[in-house]
């Protein structure tokens, strides 16, 4: 009876190391569902490619339902990249103590986000006073935190100026909502409005950008803080190596909307906690 209890457990004890060998050799990475889950995997799908390849390890799309699940998951190491607008970065840094942004796109560095509206008579945030209009997620920095920060300088608040304020969830359900007509004017990434317009999936005959943002810092490639910083360093090096000229990689950075990856860092974001602390959103 002994002899079998010990089997037992000297069988348990090689599984379950066999798990964490297995979980070892996976990398899971998800990314903030800022559009579409299918359009999210089809621009993943190729990278996460390229990254086995050079990491020589498995990896693995983990799909979230909002912004606040990549930030739990984050912080409870149950992935270990992800793909963060610059706000949920902040939310992320706050709450582990320890992410660490690894890259961003060069875009990134000067970012904005583009005003819409298929109401022809709107030519300015004034003709707007008293209509209806939509953010993006509430945790999205392009499209809630930064257009609200700066409109708040502009001395407008959205929830007395506007008659009513929506939240779409996503970049690309702002630019339908607005061009269905169900709210007057929105607020959306730029990045995304360039990649739908160049996918002729708006009807910019009829959806027109009628203002832009300041520039300020926005997406990255964070890891959890705790992840082997031998790893996180390759996966660092893997971005950097996405090279324009490469027609493979070209088309990564395509997917990724990006002309390349830099390095970023944590001082990079200061001014996004700034704008969140200013339009109240952390605590």
């Amino acid at each position: 009876m002994l002899k079998r209890t010990l089997a037992l457990a000297v069988g348990l004890t090689l599984t379950f190391g066999s798990l964490l060998a297995q979980a070892a050799d996976t990398l899971k990475v998800s990314a903030i569902p800022d559009e579409a889950p299918t359009e999210l995997l089809r621009k993943f799908k190729p990278l996460g490619v390229y990254l086995e390849q050079k990491l020589g390890m498995k990896v693995e799309f983990v799909p979230v339902s909002d912004y606040p699940a990549v930030v739990e998951a984050l912080a409870t190491d149950r992935i270990d990249l992800a793909w963060l607008g610059g706000f949920t970065f902040v939310q992320a840094r706050l709450k582990t103590g320890n992410a660490i942004p690894l890259v961003q796109r060069e875009q990134d560095a000067q970012f904005t986000s583009k005003f819409i509206t298929a109401d022809p008579n709107v030519k300015s945030l004034a003709d707007l006073k008293g209509k209806t209009f939509a953010f993006g997620s509430v945790s999205s920095t392009s499209g809630s935190l930064m257009p609200r920060y700066f409109m708040l300088k502009d001395g407008i608040k959205p929830e007395t100026y506007f008659s009513r304020v929506g939240y779409s969830g996503a970049h690309d359900a702002t630019v339908a909502w607005v061009q269905a007509g169900k709210v007057d004017a929105g607020v959306l990434n730029a990045s995304v409005w360039e990649k739908l317009v160049a996918a002729g999936k708006v009807d910019t005959a009829k959806v027109k950008v009628f203002a832009t943002t300041p520039a300020y810092f926005d997406y990255n490639w964070t890891v959890r803080g705790t992840l082997d910083p031998a790893l996180a360093a390759k996966i660092k090096a893997a971005f950097l190596a996405l090279d324009p000229a490469n027609p493979k990689d070209k088309e990564i950075l395509d997917l990724q909307a990006a002309s390349r990856f830099i390095e970023t860092s944590p001082d990079n974001y200061k001014g996004i906690e700034e704008a969140a602390r200013a339009a109240d959103l952390l605590k």
